[in-house]
């Protein structure tokens, strides 16, 4: 691995490191947690006052809709898919499988962090939930929703379309990111930081040795291998 290379991977470690601790160290999450206020009441005062805004927030966070972040991901990787050759698709096919078991251990390794909080709507008393606004059963509360889930396995898909499809795939990405992880502050089943702070702080940590070392890669070109099929490579 080059100089240059670990250089980036140790400051990407160090600027995920020092988000986290930003947050974790001072009392009462230091000036995250105005921030955090902030962003909690502006949309549940506004919920309150908009009904139509009420009914949006809630059909984003009803459970059926995590479909829709699936569908909007598979069209994103479908319009690359499309342009491959039969090879380029069984490694589109051992990339995918490679994202999906990246997202599961990265998940598993960042619930082993020394935190667990409410969301906004469990912490603060007389809050107003969009379910009981609305009468949907939307996701609107979590006993502990540090570091935040989706947010994390919708910034791992950016980042993987950015390492193997390119800059514009990951600006796509990013879209997806913001569309469909912002819902779930706006409900307030998760705080603005469980996702800038948790979910970023572990991304930058864990892909970075992931992505920009060859690890990611040597499992791909297994796959690609290994897997059954045609047009496997070298055949």
């Amino acid at each position: 691995m080059r100089a240059t290379r670990l250089i980036t991977i140790l400051l990407l470690n160090a600027l995920g490191a020092m988000l986290f601790f930003s947050w974790y160290l001072p009392l009462n999450h230091g000036f995250w947690a105005g921030i955090d206020k902030a962003i909690f009441f502006s949309f549940n005062n506004l919920m309150a006052d908009h009904h139509a805004f009420a009914l949006l927030v809630a059909i984003t966070n009803f459970r059926g809709f995590d479909a829709v972040s699936l569908l909007a991901m598979g069209l994103l990787y479908f319009t690359y898919w499309r342009r491959e050759t039969p090879e380029g698709r069984r490694k589109m096919l051992a990339i995918g499988i490679t994202m999906l078991l990246t997202a599961v251990v990265v998940n598993q390794l960042a619930h082993l962090l020394p935190v667990q909080h409410a969301s906004p709507t469990l912490f603060f008393e007389h809050v107003h939930r969009v379910s009981e606004l609305t009468g949907i059963p939307a996701k609107d509360a979590s006993r502990n929703s540090f570091p935040g889930d989706h947010g994390m396995m919708l910034i791992i898909f950016a980042c993987f379309m950015w390492r193997y499809f390119g800059l514009r795939a990951f600006f796509a990405g990013l879209v997806i990111v913001v569309l469909f992880a912002l819902p779930r502050v706006m409900a307030g089943a998760h705080w603005f930081t469980d996702i800038a702070v948790g979910s970023l702080s572990v991304i930058l940590v864990a892909l970075s040795w992931w992505l920009l070392t060859p690890a990611s890669d040597k499992l791909i070109n297994w796959l690609n291998r290994t897997l059954p099929g045609k047009h496997k490579p070298g055949k």
